[in-house]
């Protein structure tokens, strides 16, 4: 589509087509607030891929008008925070909300696309209870690299806007300075907006809820027989899939609360999350997670644990009788393993190259891993080097198998792996880029992340730039950019994050 700029001079605010869906819905499901300017605020980075999503290009953010409103400098009287309820690491919380996060607007673009702008670390929200409602430059880098970073390796998730800093001290653990982060999500309804009138007894806007989500993000589900069963299955479906794209990439998220996950099976709150380093399942990427409830490898049991919260809210809207819908919630939970298997199996099966899905399979890739687990090696780095493996000659005469330090058992999976791979003609050419269609070579990073946080804490922003040049196109060889592939330091390695990340 042929997109005309603004001119310098033009407010692009004015060429921005707001909508106003969610707000019809009642203030029973927000709070009118408006956001809170931080002082010195200054653009830091714009995501030219999310701006084109509103319509906009990265340079029109220079205008002051626009600068102003994405800064919180500036809103209307739509601005608002959403109220929900959520399991927090297994107990219920009765109300939350968006304590630092507040709706700018929704956003239709040319496409008719919805797009909702949400301000995070935008000041006080009725819902902030003890928090400031604050977010802080470290943690606000964070979450627009990783949600730009999901992207770019094809994984659902909210999008980043643009960050913004400035010069106003925010307390976490140590005095840091405020920053601002624009969430892009055509939704941010989540399991615990169900929740949250779930558990208080009420049930017509439970079904104004799901409603509003079938009307405008799941028309297919009209005319279903059962739409508020069909809407269920359909966020089991998201959720199966988008956990079994978390554990390929090794992407540990590190909150999954239920008001952390998306009614849209999106990738939702980058707080204290991790991409694997050295391959070890039971990762705990949050050090505020004392009992490693949410350690990479459990992500697929939580994310069975959480429908299951989420079945229950909408219970009254499955069915009139409560345990013929009780059975209807459960006969789902088979469905999502199976997913979650299926789309994992096929995609453990492209990491290692494979065209065809054989019996066995499934072992062979666990066996890789359990070579990866035993050794501490890199997770990411292994399965793209893995492609450098030819079919000609034994894996003992290759370079490759100098990357292990037990080289017999590495000799003998490669054995293995090569008489599978030959066993179906591969060629080693085509598979080496199969592989790398799939196996990234760039992710973000813990220690990429804290390089780009030094440099900005002391003004300069041109890291956090050049991670967005890798990690929207993780999985490109991007010359000149090998330094941002390399496994981490030792000092890479101890880096630690919490909650407040």
């Amino acid at each position: 589509m042929d997109m005309t700029l603004p001119s310098p001079t033009a407010n692009p605010l004015e060429s921005l087509n707001f909508t106003r869906s969610f707000l019809a819905l009642g203030e029973t499901f927000y709070s009118r607030v408006a956001p809170q300017a931080l002082s010195g605020s200054h653009l830091i980075s714009v995501s030219d891929s999310a701006a084109k999503l509103v319509d906009l290009s990265s340079s029109a953010f220079v205008h002051p008008e626009l600068l102003a409103f994405v800064s919180g400098q500036q809103s209307s009287t739509d601005a608002f925070a959403m109220v929900y309820a959520g399991h927090q690491f297994g107990h219920f919380v009765r109300q939350l909300g968006d304590g630092r996060a507040i709706m700018l607007g929704e956003v239709t673009n040319r496409n008719g696309e919805r797009w909702e702008l949400q301000l995070k670390g935008a000041g006080l929200t009725p819902y902030s209870r003890d928090g400031d409602g604050r977010a802080v430059l470290r943690s606000s880098i964070r979450e627009y690299l990783c949600s730009e970073a999901m992207h770019g390796l094809g994984i659902p998730t909210t999008r980043a806007l643009c960050i913004t800093g400035s010069n106003e001290e925010v307390y976490r653990e140590q005095i840091e300075t405020g920053a601002m982060v624009v969430r892009m999500a055509p939704s941010h309804v989540r399991f615990g907006s169900f929740e949250y009138f779930y558990h208080r007894g009420e049930f017509a806007p439970l079904q104004q809820l799901a409603d509003y989500l079938i009307e405008f993000h799941y028309p297919q589900l009209r005319d279903e027989s059962n739409p508020y069963l069909a809407l269920y299955r359909e966020v089991v479906t998201r959720t199966a899939r988008l956990v079994a794209q978390w554990q390929l990439v090794g992407f540990a998220h590190g909150v999954l609360n239920t008001d952390n996950m998306s009614m849209l099976g999106l990738t939702l709150d980058y707080g204290p999350f991790g991409f694997l380093d050295d391959y070890d399942p039971g990762y705990i990427c949050n050090h505020s997670d004392h009992y490693g409830r949410y350690a990479f490898n459990k992500q697929p049991d939580i994310g069975l644990w959480n429908l299951s919260c989420l079945g229950q809210a909408m219970l009254p809207l499955l069915a009139e009788d409560g345990e013929q819908a009780a059975e209807m919630a459960r006969a789902q939970f088979d469905h999502y393993q199976t997913l979650l298997n299926e789309t994992y199996s096929s995609g453990l099966n492209d990491k290692l190259g494979l065209k065809e899905h054989r019996d066995g399979d499934l072992e062979l890739g666990h066996r890789f891993l359990d070579i990866l687990a035993s050794e501490r090696r890199d997770f990411t780095l292994s399965f793209r080097n893995l492609s450098r493996l030819t079919t000609d000659k034994p894996s003992r005469e290759q370079a490759l198998r100098d990357d292990y330090l037990d080289r017999e058992r590495f000799d003998q999976w490669a054995t293995d792996y090569q008489q599978r791979l030959q066993s179906e003609k591969s060629r080693d050419d085509a598979r080496r880029a199969r592989m790398n269609a799939v196996n990234p070579k760039f992710v973000l990073r813990n220690y990429l992340a804290q390089q780009a946080i030094d440099k900005a804490q002391q003004g300069d922003y041109r890291e956090i730039d050049k991670l967005m040049v890798v990690l929207s196109e993780p999985y490109a060889e991007h010359e000149g950019f090998e330094q941002y592939a390399e496994a981490p330091p030792d000092w890479g390695k101890k880096l630690s994050v919490s909650c407040s990340s």
